[in-house]
């Protein structure tokens, strides 16, 4: 799988610390679409998964919600 967020190095800058505490307004210039796929990248990297991974169904269910 081509991985599609690699660490440009070069792309840092010193910073204040209230600088670089404004997270919001770099992520307000980013489509939705780019907010959701980082979103995404981050969440296969803290669970160790990819797109190809399986549901293990030992840990996830259904169930019916009697009302």
């Amino acid at each position: 799988m081509e991985q599609k967020f690699r660490l440009d190095r070069t792309a840092f800058k010193a910073t204040t610390a209230s600088e670089a505490d404004d997270h919001v307004s770099e992520w307000k210039n980013k489509t939705y679409i780019e907010r959701l796929e980082a979103a995404w990248f981050l969440i296969n990297q803290v669970y160790g998964t990819t797109a190809d991974t399986k549901l293990d169904r030992t840990v996830f269910s259904k169930r019916k919600h009697d009302a």
